[in-house]
């Protein structure tokens, strides 16, 4: 591993990586809701689009207050109200993902507090609020947006109260190292500088398909093209929980999945609703993870 110093980012350099991300996801964003029907609907009918994985890390959240970073549209954010949280709150750098959240909670009815910011800028400015909770949340794809693993640990940490957890479900970094068709074109970790696709993001909601769109199935936009390139971390699980550790927190649970909660490669099998596991012939590796970790 190159010395730390060598990939530490100037303040210049990730806020253009943030900004190209944010027209990015903007972008994305669009395409990705143009596939679920009615949201709203389905939120105010009890559904849930939490997975079993997190429902469970989260465990009893009566009367808990719960910050979602990089909360997407605030579909999970919301559902963690609804299974008994005392008061949620997102935070994501998309515009027209905020903007969904926000209409997404009055159409359900469930109430929920979202900003739209850098995850870098909001901590900071929390902090400075006093503001204090008692779960910090993230899953699915949000480390790999992450600059600067520490800062961000150390902002998280900061905001749990005493005896509070940081909990998360995440794609494992292994996983992230192979093509759709399992070709190994990446390094397991980029140890802070940027990996930048010009394609920007995908619309990955089309390539998954309608068994992850728990709403109901559009066909919505068609052979999307992203304008706007993007750019990914990509941390390893040392990194990642080094960062934890030092930022003060006491791990408690630490889990390797070798299924996903989505279809990642060519011909995985779905095996139960919204569990996928690599197709018979391709050695087994880990497709997920989750940690959760406490303040003391």
């Amino acid at each position: 591993m190159a010395p730390e110093s060598e990939h530490d980012p100037t303040p210049s350099a990730q806020k253009t990586w943030h900004e190209q991300n944010r027209l990015s996801w903007n972008e994305a964003t669009k395409a990705h809701n143009s596939h679920k029907a009615d949201q709203a609907r389905f939120l105010r009918e009890g559904g849930n689009m939490l997975y079993p994985e997190e429902i469970g890390l989260l465990g009893d959240l009566a009367g808990k207050s719960v910050l979602h970073l990089q909360c997407n549209t605030g579909r999970e954010t919301l559902c963690i109200k609804q299974l008994g949280a005392a008061k949620v709150t997102g935070v994501d750098i998309s515009d027209e993902a905020i903007d969904f959240a926000k209409k997404l909670s009055a159409g359900s009815g469930i109430e929920g507090t979202f900003y739209r910011a850098d995850v870098y800028e909001w901590l900071k400015d929390a902090a400075n609020r006093g503001e204090r909770f008692d779960i910090v949340f993230c899953s699915y794809g949000a480390i790999i947006w992450l600059s600067d693993l520490a800062s961000w640990a150390r902002g998280l940490a900061r905001l749990l109260t005493p005896g509070g957890r940081f909990v998360t479900v995440e794609f494992h970094p292994i996983e992230m190292m192979f093509e759709v068709d399992y070709s190994h074109r990446y390094a397991y970790s980029t140890h802070g500088k940027p990996l930048t696709w010009s394609e920007g993001i995908e619309d990955y909601v089309a390539r998954s398909g309608p068994g992850n769109v728990p709403s109901g199935w559009l066909d919505g936009v068609q052979d999307f093209k992203n304008p706007h390139a993007a750019h990914e971390f990509h941390w390893g699980t040392a990194e990642i929980i080094t960062s934890l550790l030092d930022a003060g927190l006491i791990f408690e649970h630490f889990r390797e999945y070798d299924y996903a909660t989505y279809k990642i490669y060519d011909e995985m099998r779905e095996v139960a609703p919204r569990k996928w596991e690599l197709p018979e012939g391709v050695p087994s590796f880990p497709l997920m993870y989750s940690i959760t970790a406490r303040k003391p």
